[in-house]
């Protein structure tokens, strides 16, 4: 903390020093702001712009009521970032065929943009972006499959509760992928969108699910409210000890689930950097016009399972995982 004030007053200092008025106006598109997941990445967004704010500028988070309408919902956030006159924009590219036509209109305005969390490198090229900072999902799926079929698992599920959403479909493909390259199995299970969030309704369709599949021993999620979810279905089963589950992302509870042995790992993308490093190369280009030459800044995946739980939880109580 006291070398990230020091990093501020000194920023601040050198603008006033040499007369240099200093204010970038950063939107966020991001998800929802009771998403347990997305609640990590704005903090990451809030925190850089603790100097973005020092530089006069400001730092203002853009996110949907609901995941129903997702791309179209996303693509109209786009367009109030632009029609806002934002100085530079981040965002998810979830569902191209929805939103990228907003993402070009960003570059053709010329203002900056960078691609986070869902799109990847192929995104970010595609639309002219600076950069892509995340995770690769498609990795994340795979890294998911692979962790579960090395642990002895021949078949599995993922339960995909955003179906058409590109992100979620790369974590589900990627998955069938790692499983595969184990010697097992797997196969997706698509939901409502309306599912997604929903404890009963994703609950009940793995209880329903797992029931009908006897040989299915190994469960994957593509996010930390669903996994929650998946453990209450698989239990309702009378499954627990006998199905492994994996998922997306983690919360308190997933913690404590892979710390006591009753879920068998997570798949890290570590949100709080996805925030944190766009808003900050954003305020560097506006400011100073600084890039990043990697274009591709990758936030994960990692694995959380017994050997690495104690440390993420440090990191959470330090309020940076």
């Amino acid at each position: 903390m006291k070398l990230f004030k020091t990093l501020v007053s000194a920023t601040v200092l050198t603008a006033f020093s040499t007369g240099v008025t200093l204010a970038a106006d950063i939107f966020v598109i991001g998800g929802k702001p009771d998403d347990p997941f997305w609640s990590i990445v704005k903090r990451g967004a809030e925190d850089a712009g603790k100097v973005v704010e020092a530089q006069g500028g400001k730092v203002t988070w853009l996110g949907p009521q609901n995941y129903d309408n997702l791309g179209v919902d996303a693509a109209e956030l786009i367009r109030q970032a632009i029609d806002q006159k934002a100085d530079a924009i981040v965002g998810p590219d979830w569902v191209p065929e929805a939103m990228d036509p907003a993402f070009k209109a960003v570059v053709d305005a010329g203002i900056p943009l960078v691609i986070y969390n869902a799109g990847g490198l192929q995104a970010a090229d595609r639309l002219g972006a600076m950069n892509y900072v995340g995770s690769d999902d498609y990795k994340g799926g795979v890294a998911g499959g692979e962790y579960l079929a090395k642990a002895g698992n021949k078949k599995g599920v993922c339960i995909n509760t955003l179906p058409g959403a590109a992100n979620i479909e790369a974590y589900c493909g990627g998955f069938k992928e790692g499983m595969k390259n184990g010697g097992g199995e797997a196969d997706v299970l698509p939901l409502p969108a309306t599912s997604f969030g929903s404890a009963t309704a994703v609950a009940q369709a793995v209880k329903a699910y797992l029931l009908q599949h006897q040989d299915v021993t190994a469960v994957f999620t593509i996010g930390n409210v669903d996994a929650n979810s998946a453990m209450n279905g698989l239990t309702q089963a009378g499954k627990a000890g006998q199905v492994q589950l994996c998922g997306i992302n983690f919360d308190e509870t997933i913690l404590n689930n892979i710390r006591d042995g009753k879920q068998a790992c997570a798949i890290d993308q570590q949100g709080y950097w996805q925030g944190y490093l766009a808003v900050s190369i954003l305020n560097g280009k506006v400011n100073y016009g600084l890039t990043v030459p990697t274009r591709e800044i990758l936030t994960g995946p990692g694995i959380i399972d017994k050997n690495t739980v104690e440390l993420t939880i440090a990191g959470v109580k330090a309020g940076a995982r």
